[in-house]
């Protein structure tokens, strides 16, 4: 799905229609939370937070790369770091390795958009569609690592 997206997104960017490429969803499964996992309203709320970080992403994943859709562009990467910052407070320490790596993504993917910004070229969208893709695979490693305690967080196949 990431090379689908990333060939989408360029040719959007030299002027074709935009991507069209699915979410993916997983079904979700009425498994209980593990027994290593926070309290019970903690785990609600961590779970309504990867729900929404979920969402967030797959946005993100699926906005058209094009010389006027920088603004949103940025507006997606801001809502995907907000949300990341709540799953962040509400895991009490899970998944760090996975935070730090999506962390380290989209600040990538913030540096390729200001570079877009700045200078909207082939290269410039080359580099935005692979931290794009970085933040998607880091986005479905945090996922996958939280399916535990959330079962509906289980991570998409965009790797």
């Amino acid at each position: 799905m990431v090379v689908a997206l990333a060939a989408g997104l360029l040719t959007a960017a030299c002027g074709s229609g935009s991507t069209s490429s699915s979410p993916a969803s997983a079904p979700s499964s009425p498994t209980s939370a593990a027994a290593s996992s926070p309290a019970p309203g903690a785990t609600s709320a961590l779970c309504q937070d990867v729900a929404a970080l979920r969402a967030s992403v797959d946005k993100l994943k699926h906005v058209t790369i094009g010389a006027g859709t920088v603004d949103e562009l940025q507006a997606d990467v801001a809502d995907v770091k907000s949300k990341l910052n709540a799953v962040k407070t509400e895991a009490h320490g899970q998944a760090q390795a996975q935070i730090s790596a999506m962390e380290d993504s989209i600040a990538k993917l913030e540096s390729a958009v200001k570079t877009l910004t700045s200078n909207f070229s082939a290269s410039a969208v080359s580099g935005t569609v692979s931290a794009l893709r970085g933040v998607a695979a880091s986005a479905s490693s945090l996922l996958g690592a939280l399916s535990k305690q959330c079962p509906s967080a289980t991570s998409s196949p965009s790797t």
